[in-house]
């Protein structure tokens, strides 16, 4: 049954071989002798593996990595853009505006804010964060907070000015209408938790300032296609380019479905 497998074959083939001619059997020196010469039919086969390797662990950790972020900014930025929509304090208007002023916040000016803070000599240099898949998701959730809570405070802003009259007549504090505010409006935050993913997954500036690009450790998809790139590598880069093409369009494509959805819900309750 051996001999018919492509593996018998090179092994029959193998043995047949003058420097290993009448061995009694095949020991440990045999068998990496073997597969060093099955191998070597096969050129290419480590660079192969290691590239496939390499792949599947760098668009892992960026995913991962995105997800984290993005969640913790969606923790963060959903109280406060409700919370700025529907309750008045002084100051309320320059938040906004510093929000919305925040929105292009330029990523290499954070990845660098965020390197000196984390660096040794720097305030938060005792946590050891810095060149870590850590210190990456503080960076992405950084940049993504600004454009999830502005995307929810207008939001929230529409839905409170529609139905916080009822909410309040109904016995409702300003306070306990945050999330029925947020269950009205929950198309639309799905949005912008997603225009929020897109930001994290496409970061490069950041990332490389804090992460390092480091191989196995903190090298992700944009960092990777940025490097391949400058040395003249373009298969990998192009692999990675078409992954973050499909998580653009598929991002694209949700958005674009939901705002419908949501428009199609508000002409029915008009």
């Amino acid at each position: 049954m051996l001999k018919a497998t492509p593996l018998g074959r090179h092994l029959a083939e193998f043995q047949a071989h003058p420097e290993v001619r009448g061995a009694p059997k095949l020991n440990g020196v045999g068998c990496q002798q073997f597969v060093a010469c099955v191998l070597r039919e096969r050129p290419g086969y480590h660079h192969r593996f290691s590239d496939l390797q390499d792949f599947v662990e760098i668009v892992a950790l960026s995913i991962s990595v995105s997800l984290v972020a993005t969640a913790a900014a969606t923790v963060i930025s959903l109280p406060i853009g409700t919370v700025l929509a529907i309750c008045s304090f002084r100051g309320r208007r320059l938040i906004v505006v510093l929000i919305n002023a925040l929105f292009g916040l330029p990523p290499v000016v954070v990845g660098l804010v965020l390197y000196l803070a984390l660096s040794r000599s720097g305030p938060l240099g005792f946590l050891a964060l810095l060149f870590t898949p850590t210190a990456m998701v503080i960076a992405q959730t950084i940049l993504a907070i600004p454009i999830i809570t502005a995307l929810v405070h207008r939001a929230s802003e529409r839905a409170w000015a529609r139905y916080g009259d009822e909410l309040i007549t109904d016995g409702a504090t300003r306070w306990q209408a945050v999330p029925q505010i947020l269950m009205i409006v929950r198309a639309d935050l799905v949005t912008a938790i997603l225009a929020g993913f897109g930001r994290t997954v496409s970061e490069v500036g950041a990332v490389i300032l804090v992460g390092g690009n480091i191989r196995g450790l903190t090298r992700t998809m944009t960092t990777t296609i940025a490097l391949q790139t400058s040395q003249g590598d373009l298969s990998l880069a192009l692999a990675l380019g078409a992954v973050l093409v499909g998580i653009s369009i598929s991002i694209s494509a949700t958005v674009f479905a939901l705002a419908g959805r949501a428009r199609t819900a508000g002409s029915d309750e008009v």
